[in-house]
């Protein structure tokens, strides 16, 4: 069963309606299929968002299976991270910095400043946003993923985000990049789908997203 906090026909429908652009886009990719992760915890979901951050997608999810690896039946769990040192996992493929910030992850999980999934699911997106980027190595942009794809929220436009910049530059016929306030600007009236608006648009630009 789905975590989507929203329907997917509805969703795709609305985008239709308000947008022919988009409607085309739609046409081309058919049915919405974003995937949400299921019986994951905020450790193991926050440290692969941490793991694929400014990588392609396949050489991030070969760093990402070394690393899991590591942990007893492959499944990274905070209390485990003690165990190993920085040369540990920074041998799998982890940059200094990635090394870092999981470490604070796992040290916020466990002594509770990063609130557990089932808490996080009753804020709203800013509250939640705040609250991971209390972690190390946490921005914007992999809160916003961890909205998308954990915790299944509707309205997340990441315009930050490379993939999503140059999609609507080209669904839009711009002239250039947009900025992160142009793609919000350019986007506003896809709300309140805009979660399932950027699944599309990475279709569009054949990004690849965290499975």
């Amino acid at each position: 069963m789905s975590r989507l906090r929203y329907n997917r026909k509805q969703a795709v429908d609305y985008l239709r309606r308000q947008c022919q652009f988009l409607g085309g886009v739609i046409d081309d990719y058919g049915p919405l299929k974003l995937r949400v992760t299921r019986g994951t915890d905020g450790f193991n979901a926050l440290s692969q968002a941490i793991v694929y951050q400014q990588l392609s997608g396949k050489a991030a999810a070969t760093i990402h299976r070394r690393f899991c690896s590591l942990f007893t039946g492959e499944v990274p769990e905070a209390g485990q991270v003690s165990n190993f040192t920085m040369e540990n996992l920074r041998a799998v493929g982890l940059s200094r910095n990635k090394v870092l910030a999981i470490q604070d992850l796992a040290a916020k999980s466990l002594d509770g400043t990063l609130k557990s999934t089932r808490l996080m699911s009753r804020l709203d997106d800013d509250e939640v946003i705040e609250n991971l980027c209390a972690v190390r190595g946490i921005g914007p942009w992999t809160a916003q993923m961890y909205l998308i794809f954990d915790l299944g929220r509707p309205d997340i436009m990441p315009a930050t985000d490379l993939g999503v910049q140059k999609a609507v530059q080209s669904v839009y016929c711009m002239p250039g990049l947009p900025s992160p306030a142009e793609v919000l600007e350019r986007t506003r009236h896809l709300s309140p789908y805009r979660s399932a608006a950027s699944w599309y648009l990475w279709k569009v630009v054949d990004t690849p997203l965290l499975p």
